[in-house]
């Protein structure tokens, strides 16, 4: 693959991605007000929103797997690097490879789990809104599927890039 195809298909990649933790960001104001507006409700008005947590849960779960691709990506996750930081070159590239291969292998479980249940569970309605389950746990799938990209290019970056392994620890 020539490499301007690999530098253009990183920009859109980055885009994605930042555009996934923007929508995340706003899902997680959402859910903040939606929590608010619930506590009053019960705590004031006596009054139960069923559609409120269902909403504020969907916004979790927006929250979660549309912002993780951009960590993904930008080698920000949580990591132990006691092992990396002691070895050097081959090695340590080599673990650092290991180590997106295992992303890349929690993506194509969790793209298999979603092709085993969407089928079924998404042509039911969600119980306080009445939205589709497919829809419901569209923002996962689109997120684990951007997961999958992130670790591929994580990958190939690793690969090609001049002592990248090494980059990627630096502050």
């Amino acid at each position: 693959m020539p490499r301007q195809h690999t530098k253009s298909g990183r920009a859109a990649m980055a885009r994605l991605a930042d555009a996934g933790t923007a929508i995340g960001i706003a899902m997680l104001a959402l859910m903040a007000a939606l929590i608010a507006v619930q506590v009053v409700a019960r705590n004031i008005f006596d009054l139960g929103l069923p559609w409120a947590d269902e909403l504020a849960r969907f916004c979790c779960i927006g929250l979660v797997f549309l912002a993780i691709p951009a960590l993904v990506l930008n080698h920000q996750m949580v990591a132990v690097t006691v092992v990396p930081d002691m070895l050097g070159g081959r090695a340590r590239r080599s673990l650092h490879v290991a180590q997106e291969l295992a992303t890349l292998a929690f993506a194509g479980f969790t793209l298999w789990g979603f092709a085993a249940f969407l089928p079924r569970a998404g042509k039911f309605l969600t119980p306080a809104m009445g939205m589709p389950n497919w829809g419901y746990y569209a923002a996962a799938l689109i997120g684990t599927v951007l997961i999958a990209c992130a670790a591929l290019f994580r990958i190939a970056d690793i690969l090609h890039g001049p002592n990248q392994a090494d980059k990627d620890m630096l502050p």
